[in-house]
């Protein structure tokens, strides 16, 4: 199969990118390892930045985002970014995204934590999921074309030149290849590192970057990861920055409030982290803000509760915990969001596009998705037609891979390897790391990689085999997991999201 635009990824980043070359004349396939409604995007609750009235500016949007990222982030990216925004919403508007309106039908928008005005235009707490909605919709009225239930296996680079990729159709277990003039990854992020102590899906297991990481790409920034301050305790479900927005107390087992709820991520998960260090447990309290407001501002929220944790927020304060949450670090991208692969560009949660730095400010995910994945699709679109000299070649290598994989018996189960590499990482590689702990981290990820002849998988059939993707991911999770480790190790000093405490 070709095209001539690849997007891997059918989330908000990569439903944009695929929409901007569409509409600029491109043929576009998306592909995506699950379905496009399931992405990541749709955890995203709280809202999506921009300055659109009253005394906020864009340079307070940028002086926020600046501030937030704690020196790590480019000025020139970061105000792309936010000039954008006031379009970005227009153009999501028009499409039909419902945002929630105030009595004069105006876009709501409320304050989130980091930010000096509220600036985030939301749908009731259900943001995310509505622009995802939306830009699905949207994608399916320009006819393009997409491919579900893909495994990214490898991307086709000849003379550091991105033609493409070989995928495992999960459906009927084979390898298919699309050929392409350019590839844009927006595979997501790879908070799922650390298991049942991240709000992400399972899928959000960083297969792009360990692809693009493989092929040569150059990674940036890959030790910071931000932990969300309120996930429920049992199941690290999220509860969405907008509860604190909306006036939510942050209490120890005392009931004592022990930080400014709307400061940074970073601040208020590392405040968590030391009450609990104390032997404190924490809890979010929304009692106070009445049960009309709840069930209009913040009805997510209380269904979450209720079904995961068994506490409604109407009644009694919701103990929480911070969980791993987005990772800044990822593909270094330019200002075009192209890679140090030519032809491979990379958006999203996937790149490092020099906007989040150390810490990334509440309410610019979503934003960062739009206006930065349209400039992707855009340039994407723009590159001329290439050949591709030995296709054969990566199909063959990635055959053999798939071959050994199933002639081998699993003597060591990768689950109990996976859930152990991620209990490691959540207590020594989290809000606080030392570098002892970082090596002893480095030391299992090298024990498990050196001992792979051991692992494997026990279904050996080829339809909707998930044990066998499983597998995949728990590789790909172990050279992203060596990646974070390695730069946490190396990087001295505490700034934002990465703190050492030992230095």
């Amino acid at each position: 199969m070709r095209t001539d635009v690849l997007v891997v990824g059918a989330g908000g980043a990569g439903l944009s990118a695929a929409i901007a070359a569409k509409e600029s004349g491109a043929n576009v396939i998306v592909v995506t390892k699950e379905y496009p409604t399931r992405s990541q995007t749709c955890m995203a609750q709280g809202g999506i930045n921009a300055v659109l009235y009253g005394e906020d500016t864009i340079k307070n949007h940028i002086a926020d985002t600046l501030k937030s990222a704690k020196g790590l982030a480019d000025e020139a990216a970061v105000e792309t970014m936010c000039k954008n925004a006031p379009d970005a919403i227009a153009w999501l508007d028009s499409i039909g995204v419902v945002f929630s309106r105030t009595k004069d039908k105006r876009i709501a928008q409320r304050r989130l934590g980091g930010a000096s005005h509220p600036r985030a235009c939301y749908a009731q707490d259900y943001t995310g999921l509505k622009i995802l909605h939306t830009l699905f919709d949207y994608a399916n009225k320009l006819d393009i074309t997409f491919a579900n239930e893909r495994y990214l296996l490898e991307l086709i680079v000849e003379e550091g030149v991105c033609k493409g990729a070989l995928f495992l159709n999960i459906r009927n277990g084979e390898i298919e290849t699309i050929t392409a003039n350019s590839v844009v990854l927006a595979t997501g992020g790879y908070s799922k590192l650390y298991q049942n102590h991240s709000t992400n899906s399972k899928a959000a297991s960083g297969d792009g970057i360990a692809a693009a990481y493989r092929a040569g790409a150059k990674l940036r920034n890959m030790e910071f990861v931000q932990f969300h301050p309120t996930a429920l305790k049992s199941s690290a479900i999220l509860i969405s920055e907008s509860a604190r927005g909306a006036g939510g107390k942050l209490l120890n087992s005392k009931k004592e409030r022990f930080v400014d709820e709307l400061k940074p991520r970073d601040e208020v998960s590392l405040a968590i982290y030391e009450e609990m260090a104390k032997g404190e447990e924490i809890f979010l309290d929304i009692t106070h803000l009445g049960e009309a407001f709840i069930n209009e501002e913040l009805p997510q929220e209380r269904k979450l509760a209720l079904l995961y944790e068994g506490v409604d927020p109407l009644e009694e304060p919701l103990p929480i915990k911070p969980a791993a949450h987005y990772t800044m670090g990822g593909i270094a991208v330019e200002a075009t969001m192209q890679s140090s692969i030519e032809r491979l560009y990379a958006v999203g949660e996937c790149s490092e596009s020099r906007v989040h730095g150390a810490n990334r400010l509440g309410g610019n995910s979503l934003l960062e998705i739009v206006v930065f994945g349209k400039i992707a699709g855009k340039n994407a679109a723009q590159t001329p037609t290439n050949s591709l000299h030995d296709l054969q070649a990566h199909i063959d290598s990635a055959q053999a891979k798939i071959q050994t994989l199933f002639a081998k018996e699993p003597k060591r189960n990768f689950y109990e390897a996976k859930q152990k590499l991620a209990d490691l990482f959540y207590e020594k590689c989290g809000i606080v790391r030392k570098k002892d702990d970082l090596q002893e981290v480095l030391d299992y990820i090298d024990e498990v990689q050196g001992s792979l002849e051991l692992y494997g998988i026990a279904d050996k059939t080829k339809r909707y085999n998930t044990n066998f993707v499983d597998y995949l991911e728990f590789e790909n999770m172990l050279q992203i997991a060596k990646t974070v480790a390695s730069a946490a190790l190396a990087n001295e000093k505490s700034v934002g999201a990465h703190r050492r405490g030992d230095v």
